[in-house]
């Protein structure tokens, strides 16, 4: 009995260090197994890049050129008569409308003349009436022998004189009513006004020709530009189809200024400097455009619809070729062959290599090699979105980019 129990205790012993040796032997090859994580190295974490998609745009296909501003109207101010300045009733620089009231001449010596036409013609008329009554008697009397014929052509010729009299009245009151009328000197056109030229209290006198004050109209504008004369038939063709749209940019083609249509192609080409003139008028509503004014100017000759586009800046250019970087949906990147067929303004029309839709590399892509994984980050603040394209870290609508053909 005391041996069996012996035996007993002995299977369990041998039982209880069995299963402590397993259990060190687990823990064991636990720590091994960290040991050995610890020791690889860990993945890399990819390149910062900034992705975004290609995308469908219609893109105008224009030519630039360069241009001035003209004035749709201008007129310089002037007398008609002379006289003193009595009145001023604008300010410089004011708006004006046709009809209103710029200058007053004195005007009481056009005064005097039209009331002394007018007292001329009066007495004129008494005198008629006069010679007309004789004549009548002279006529009624010519046949009894108491008037000779003389005596009635004699009267006739007095009649009519006074008749002729009374007409040059007539045209004097007219000539002094219009001097009158010149007096009160008022803007011709609608238009806005530039610096006074003479002050109230001088006197002016027309054979001075001395401009008063000069108004320029600028809603509508023009804007006269030149375009190399390569382009003309491709002009003449798309503008019988229908008028060209022009856009005008400030000197440096960084802000667009105003939207207008071609108005005029000049007839003949400048053969010394190989260009056609055009001419472009504008709404000018917020007068954004100004008489004199260099501008910039790009002639929207046709849009390629639903083109592919990229910034600018996606495109790489190789030894022989463009080329962007293609992101795959693990993060790797492809170096992908594209064809140009047009660039400008930071966006780049794609010919053949991407369809819309393909994700690529917008920033960071010189640090990029075929295969290379990338880490996706957001696009930069301070750094404006590309047109034609929506970043993949932040979409958004973004206005349309006009370009060129190459």
């Amino acid at each position: 009995m005391a041996t069996l129990r012996k035996s007993g205790i002995a299977v369990a012993v041998t039982a209880l260090l069995a299963v402590a040796a397993a259990g060190y032997f687990f823990i064991d090859q636990a720590g091994l197994d960290k040991a050995r994580a610890a020791d690889v190295p860990a993945a890399p974490p990819g390149i910062p890049a900034t992705v975004g998609f290609a995308e469908k745009k219609d893109i105008p296909v224009y030519v630039r050129g360069i241009g001035s501003v003209q004035a749709f109207n201008m007129v310089s101010v002037k007398s008609r008569v002379d006289g003193q300045i009595m009145k001023v009733a604008f300010k410089e620089g004011q708006e004006v409308k046709a009809g209103d009231p710029l200058f007053q001449i004195d005007p009481r010596p056009y005064q005097a003349a039209l009331d002394q036409a007018t007292a001329a013609k009066q007495r004129s008329k008494a005198q008629l009436v006069g010679a007309e009554a004789d004549l009548e008697r002279y006529g009624k009397l010519i046949g009894s022998g108491y008037q000779s014929r003389q005596s009635f052509d004699q009267q006739k010729a007095i009649t009519d004189a006074l008749k002729g009299a009374i007409a040059g009245d007539q045209a004097a009151i007219d000539t002094a009513r219009l001097n009158l009328g010149y007096a009160d000197i008022r803007a011709p056109i609608d238009g806005r006004t530039g610096s006074r030229q003479v002050d109230p209290g001088n006197l002016v006198q027309t054979s001075q020709n001395t401009a008063l004050v000069t108004i320029t109209q600028t809603r509508p504008i023009f804007v006269n530009f030149t375009v190399p004369q390569d382009q003309t038939d491709t002009i003449r063709i798309n503008q019988k189809v229908a008028p060209l749209e022009v856009i005008a940019y400030s000197s440096d083609e960084k802000t667009e200024l105003a939207r207008g249509k071609v108005t005029l192609i000049e007839n003949q080409i400048d053969a010394a400097t190989g260009t056609l003139k055009l001419k472009g008028t504008f709404e000018n509503a917020d007068e954004r455009l100004w008489p004199g004014e260099f501008v910039s100017v790009r002639l929207v000759l046709s849009t390629r619809k639903d083109a592919v586009t990229v910034p600018q800046r996606t495109v790489m250019q190789g030894a022989s070729d463009s080329f962007v970087y293609l992101v795959k949906a693990d993060n790797t990147v492809e170096r992908r062959t594209v064809e140009i067929a047009a660039s400008q303004d930071g966006v780049a029309v794609i010919g053949k290599g991407l369809d819309a839709g393909d994700k690529v590399v917008i920033d960071g892509q010189y640090r990029l090699t075929n295969g290379a994984r990338i880490r996706v980050e957001a696009p930069k603040t301070d750094q404006a979105p590309a047109p034609p394209l929506s970043a993949a870290a932040a979409p958004a609508s973004a206005p349309q980019a006009s370009t060129h053909e190459r």
